[in-house]
């Protein structure tokens, strides 16, 4: 593999700005951040598909190697160890994402109808949570494991301390509240 003598210059002053942003250099790092932004957007795009979550994901990575620069050791190339904490980064927003929609999926099992639109859908669903709440704490707890972070039956079980059999219990008579409360 023949390698670009511009490449292997800017991997150079990449590596300069790093060491010297991770000495303190502030002016460094905002030069690091500039030149580094759109290649994590571009990773971040890649692996998410979505302008606005690699908008954040490239956020969230720009605030993280303020904190996180001082550990990079050079076992790695930079470019390599910016590629895996911009990739976790995607990861953990797409993990966000799917218990936020574990939330919304669990709280659609007490739904009474479908929503006309997507804006009365997210106030049924607020109303449907809020009721959640009311429940005694067993019960709430109960749908929330089950229904809202998409736990099994067992699983439940043993974070509540007590039988699947009383988990099952426990969402039947919360079903029944709520749909006397909805």
């Amino acid at each position: 593999m023949v390698l670009d003598k511009a490449a292997v210059a800017a991997q150079g002053d990449v590596d300069d700005l790093v060491r010297r942003a991770q000495n303190g250099d502030q002016h460094a790092f905002n030069i690091l951040i500039t030149e580094q932004y759109r290649f994590i957007f571009r990773v971040a795009f890649r692996v998410l598909g979505h302008r606005s979550d690699a908008e954040d994901v490239t956020q969230t990575v720009c605030m993280r190697l303020a904190t996180s620069l001082s550990s990079f050791n050079w076992r790695a190339s930079f470019t390599s160890w910016l590629y895996r904490i911009t990739i976790n980064a995607a990861r953990d927003l797409q993990r966000s994402q799917k218990r936020r929609q574990n939330l919304a999926d669990g709280a659609a099992v007490f739904a009474p109808d479908y929503a006309e639109s997507e804006q009365e859908a997210g106030r049924q669903l607020d109303d449907i949570w809020n009721t959640i709440r009311t429940l005694p704490e067993k019960q709430r707890n109960a749908v929330i494991l089950v229904h809202g972070e998409g736990l099994s039956q067992e699983e439940a079980a043993r974070i509540m301390s007590c039988q699947k059999v009383t988990v099952a219990w426990h969402l039947h008579n919360a079903r029944k509240a709520l749909k006397e409360l909805l």
